[in-house]
């Protein structure tokens, strides 16, 4: 590869060798792209809207530390192993059933994401309209056309990946140019939010939920690395950039015009221009998310049930089900979507870091097929892991239901701890029975 490209699909059922190992800069651009989104600078402008400058940089420093330490730990398995975190979870808990739960629930997850970005982009034609389109038939529309676009591979979708990532960044900054220029710029950073109040630990926690999936899947990245350094390097400045500056943008801009729409911050503050960014970033988004959601889906699936699913079938009912989230109004709920996901998916990241690092269940078995470049043979892979799938059912009840503390933080600790107990419990249970027999 020679630092050229990461291709996602490459190596998905090997580890990456040596040679395909890509460069510093190469890997660290791809994750910023990923980060450096529309949906970015939504969760910025909802801390905005709802709390004080201060106390938004507060949850967005304390949200980020939380996906630093679940992408650093999640990536620095990924470079050391060249595996995807689909595979990962085979050999770090989760099994060969438990990891293909772990891909649906992801695709799921990222099904809600369509649903909140085709909400966005249906806002965007409602508003180009001037009010012809109403918000259910725009939303049916744009979600209908992108997910023919998906379903046909139609190449037009790539011209909006190119494009959209640094029309972005320009409109962004013009915006904040705008605000800088004509407003009083301590009065945004002290003034009091417009929007309902939200906690610290919300505020975290949904900072967290924003990229939490992005973080567990870091791997995905990370194989291609080179060494520790990279990864550290690659994880800590995209969280720079993509969660701190991004968000402090967002936040700011989100003061100053007093909501949190991102059309309307768009379109009031860069009118045409500022309408086709968010048009375009909306498309770029879900192609992504469709793609994705799909293949995952269809490869969990294929292995959970040995059956080949049709791709283009799953492609059109995920879409549409995404369509239908959004018509039902999912982006009225985007806060307490962040926050479920931001304790749905922490102790996944907990439980195979345990594993991995701690109690190195297979870690001998890595070890011994790393140096043959091979993958443990199936024989060798645990059905499902039990005590894993209980950890992280518990961990994230834990997330939901605790009232002290950050919910994020707490469910990523409680699927460590009851995945560690649990093991632990396992292992002198069977130790008596040997020694019994």
């Amino acid at each position: 590869m020679h630092g050229a490209e990461i291709h996602k699909n490459d190596h998905a059922y090997n580890r990456v060798p040596a040679a395909s190992r890509a460069s510093l800069l190469n890997a660290t651009l791809v994750r910023m792209g990923v980060m450096t989104s529309l949906s970015q600078f939504m969760v910025g402008a909802t801390l905005g809207h709802s709390m004080t400058f201060g106390q938004a940089m507060l949850a967005t420093v304390l949200g980020s530390l939380i996906l630093e330490m679940v992408s650093l730990g999640m990536g620095l398995v990924g470079m050391n192993e060249g595996l995807s975190t689909s595979l990962l979870a085979r050999w770090c808990g989760f099994g060969r059933v438990g990891s293909c739960l772990i891909g649906i629930v992801i695709a799921l997850s990222l099904i809600g994401w369509f649903g909140v970005q085709n909400s966005v982009l249906a806002e965007g034609l409602v508003h180009a309209s001037q009010g012809i389109l109403n918000f259910p038939v725009a939303a049916i529309l744009s979600g209908l056309i992108i997910t023919l676009l998906v379903l046909y591979g139609f190449s037009a979708l790539s011209w909006t990946a190119k494009m959209s990532v640094p029309l972005f960044f320009l409109v962004v900054l013009y915006i904040l140019y705008g605000v800088v220029s004509g407003a009083d710029v301590l009065n945004c950073l002290n003034g009091q939010p417009g929007g309902p109040a939200m906690s610290l630990s919300e505020g975290a926690t949904m900072v967290a939920g924003g990229y939490i999936v992005g973080a567990l899947i870091s791997p995905d990245i990370c194989r291609y690395c080179k060494n520790k350094n990279h990864v550290l390097f690659m994880v800590t400045a995209s969280i720079i950039v993509g969660e701190i500056i991004i968000n402090c943008l967002s936040v700011i801009v989100a003061h100053a015009l007093g909501t949190a729409d991102v059309v309307t911050i768009m379109t009031h503050s860069a009118g045409g221009i500022g309408l086709v960014t968010v048009i375009l970033s909306a498309i770029k988004v879900n192609d992504v998310n469709l793609y994705s959601a799909s293949l995952g889906m269809a490869t969990a699936l294929d292995a959970l049930t040995h059956r080949k699913w049709h791709y283009r079938w799953l492609t059109l009912l995920l879409g549409l089900t995404g369509t239908t989230l959004s018509v039902m109004g999912i982006i009225a709920h985007f806060i307490d979507f962040l926050i479920f996901l931001g304790v749905l998916f922490p102790p996944i990241a907990g439980i195979m870091l345990v594993d991995y690092y701690v109690l190195r269940t297979h870690r001998a078995l890595l070890d011994a097929t790393r140096a043959r470049h091979a993958l443990p043979d199936v024989t060798a892979t645990p059905v499902i892991g039990w005590s894993a799938v209980a950890a992280w059912l518990g961990g994230s009840a834990v997330g939901l239901t605790c009232q002290l503390g950050i919910p994020s933080l707490n469910a990523l600790l409680a699927g460590c701890l009851l995945y560690w107990l649990m093991v632990q419990a396992k292992q002198r249970i069977s130790g008596r029975c040997r020694s019994d027999g």
